[in-house]
């Protein structure tokens, strides 16, 4: 599953950040930006995130 984290119009040139979620890793980021998260590590991440720790 991908999911663009920008709206219409919001990224000038079209850049738009990316979340996609695979089998095995996460892939967060745009071009050649990126962060590589194994699920257990993305799953650690969307906790924080949760449990407003970040």
């Amino acid at each position: 599953m991908k999911v663009l984290l920008c709206q219409d119009g919001s990224c000038v040139p079209p850049k738009c950040p990316v979340v996609d979620v695979q089998e095995d890793k996460v892939i967060i980021g745009e071009n050649k930006n990126i962060c590589v998260l194994t699920r257990e590590q993305f799953d650690i991440l969307k906790e924080k995130i949760k449990n407003n720790e970040i």
